[in-house]
C-alpha cells in the first residue's frame, strides 16, 4: 500500500505570489497537496509563503528545455502568471502566448494536468492586446494533449489588494467627492478564495477535465454602485458631491500610466485596464455550476467574510497618494539639481564667504547639482526608486550635518531652508515604506 506522501500529488504553481497565484497555494496546500511555488524571485515567493519549496525562472525567456527541466516531478501546473500590459517588466505574448506554448510542448502528453487562469472576456477579437494574448493562450492549451482546464474569473474581490482591486479600494475611498469613471458599466465580482477553490476542485478531480469556463458571482453591478458598496464596507461616510470625470481627461491618465508601465511601474490606470472596465467584466458561471462546481459566493457574503479594519482604510487612502509622492520627490530633487546649476556661482560665493577653498566649493556646488538630478531621475523608475529613497536621506543628512559645520546661520535664516530638509526626508522615508506593490 503506498504511504500518503507516495499517493499526493504534486502541483507547480506559476506565478505563486500574485493575488491569485499566493490564494491557490494556500488552498492546495489546506487540501493535501505538495505544492511548488513558481517565480521570478525566490526571496518574494519565500515573503508570500515561507512554507513550500520554491523555483525561480523567468516565464517570459524560459525555453522549452527550462520548463522540461522544472516541471519534470510535476503532477499539475496551475499558471496564475499574467501582466496586464507591455512594459519594462512585462511582455504579453511572451508571458500569456509563447510560455504556454513552451510548456505545452515541454511536458507534451506526458499526462500532466494543466489548469489555467485566464480572465472574462478573454477573445482574439477583443479591443485589448491584454484580451487578445489571453485567449491565444487559452487556444493553445485547449489545443494540447494535455488534461487542460480553462478558468476565467471576474473582477478579483481579496483581502490583499493588487490591481483592479486596488483601484476599485482606491476608487471607492476617495475624500468628499465621488470621482464618477463608467458609472453604468455593468460589474460582475469573484472572490479569490472562489478562484483558488475551482483549482482545488479542477485539481483534486472532481470537475471533469477540457473544460473552459467562467468562474463569478451571478450578481451583476453597475461600476458605480459597486464603488458605494465597497465604500461602505470601509466605513466611510457617503460622498457630499459627485464629478463626473472626463473622458478625455481619463484617457491622458492612462497615456501618462502607460508611459510609467516603461519605467517598471504596474498602474492599474494604464489604457488596457481602463479599456477592459468601459466594455464591462461580466461573465456566465453556467458552465461551470452544470459540471459540478460550487458556486461563487456574492458580493455581499465576500465582504462578511473580511471585514475592514484601519489598515484598509489606510490602504485605500493611500495608494494613489504613492505615485503623487514619488512624483513630488523627483520634481523636489530635479529641480534642486537644476537650479544648483543655474545659481552655481551664487552657491560656490556662499560656500567660500565661509571659508572654503573656492576649488572645493566649486566640487560641492557642481557633484550635489548631479547627485540631486540623477537622484531624481532614478526616483522615476520601479527598479531604481528604492535606492534612490535611501541615497536622497543620505544625501539630506549630509547637507544637513555639512551646514552644521560650514554654514550653521543658515538654520536661523527666516526662510528656513534647512528646516526644510526634514520634511523632505520624512516624505522619502514613507515613500520608501510603501513602495511595494506586493
Amino acid at each position: 500500500m503506498k504511504t500518503l506522501m507516495q499517493s499526493q500529488k504534486t502541483v507547480y504553481v506559476l506565478g505563486g505570489y500574485g493575488l491569485i497565484g499566493s490564494a491557490c497555494i494556500r488552498a492546495l496546500v489546506r487540501d493535501g497537496f505538495s505544492v511548488v511555488g513558481i517565480g521570478r524571485s525566490i526571496d518574494k515567493g519565500k515573503q508570500s509563503n515561507p512554507a513550500i519549496e520554491w523555483r525561480e525562472i523567468n516565464i517570459s525567456t524560459a525555453s522549452t528545455q527550462d520548463w522540461r527541466e522544472l516541471l519534470s516531478n510535476a503532477d499539475i501546473i496551475v499558471n496564475a502568471a499574467g501582466a496586464l500590459q507591455n512594459g519594462a517588466r512585462d511582455n504579453l505574448i511572451a508571458i500569456h502566448e509563447t510560455s504556454i506554448a513552451r510548456i505545452t510542448e515541454a511536458i507534451g502528453d506526458s499526462g500532466k494536468k494543466f489548469i489555467q487562469i485566464s480572465a472574462v472576456g478573454a477573445d482574439i477579437q477583443a479591443s485589448t492586446d491584454f484580451m487578445r494574448t489571453k485567449a491565444r493562450g487559452d487556444q493553445i492549451i485547449m489545443q494540447s494533449k494535455l488534461e487542460w482546464y480553462v478558468l476565467r474569473p471576474s473582477l478579483v474581490i481579496a483581502r490583499d489588494a493588487y490591481g483592479g482591486t486596488a483601484l476599485l479600494r482606491a476608487a471607492s475611498a476617495f475624500p468628499i467627492v465621488n470621482m464618477r469613471i463608467f458609472p453604468e458599466v455593468p460589474v460582475q465580482i469573484v472572490s479569490v478564495d472562489d478562484i483558488a477553490d475551482a483549482v482545488v476542485q479542477a485539481a483534486s478531480g472532481s470537475i471533469r477535465p477540457k473544460l473552459l469556463t467562467d468562474i463569478t458571482a451571478d450578481e451583476c453591478y453597475a461600476f458605480d454602485q459597486l464603488k458605494t458598496r465597497i465604500r461602505k464596507w470601509l466605513g466611510f461616510p457617503d460622498w457630499r458631491y459627485r464629478f463626473d470625470f472626463p473622458p478625455f481627461l481619463l484617457k491622458a491618465i492612462g497615456a501618462f500610466a502607460d508611459i510609467l508601465g516603461w519605467f517598471g511601474w504596474r498602474s492599474p490606470l494604464r489604457s488596457n485596464a481602463l479599456a477592459v472596465l468601459d466594455t464591462g467584466i461580466t461573465g456566465n458561471s453556467s458552465s461551470w455550476i452544470s459540471n459540478g462546481g460550487r458556486p461563487c459566493q456574492p458580493l455581499e457574503q465576500v465582504l462578511d467574510t473580511m471585514p475592514a479594519t484601519i489598515q484598509e482604510r489606510w490602504f485605500s487612502r493611500i495608494y494613489l497618494l504613492v505615485p503623487f509622492s514619488i512624483a513630488i520627490l523627483s520634481l523636489f530633487w530635479i529641480s534642486s539639481g537644476l537650479i544648483g546649476f543655474y545659481a552655481q556661482q551664487n552657491a560656490q560665493n556662499l560656500l567660500i564667504s565661509r571659508g572654503v577653498e573656492p576649488s572645493l566649493a566649486h566640487l560641492f556646488v557642481f557633484g550635489g547639482s548631479v547627485a540631486d538630478l540623477l537622484l531624481g531621475l532614478c526616483a522615476l523608475a520601479k527598479r531604481t526608486c528604492k535606492s534612490a529613497c535611501l541615497a536622497m536621506i543620505g544625501l539630506s543628512l549630509c547637507y544637513v550635518f555639512g551646514s552644521i559645520v560650514i554654514a550653521p546661520d543658515l538654520w536661523l535664516d527666516p526662510m528656513g531652508p534647512m528646516i526644510k530638509v526634514f520634511p523632505g526626508i520624512a516624505l522619502s522615508m514613507i515613500t520608501l515604506a510603501v513602495l511595494n506593490e506586493r
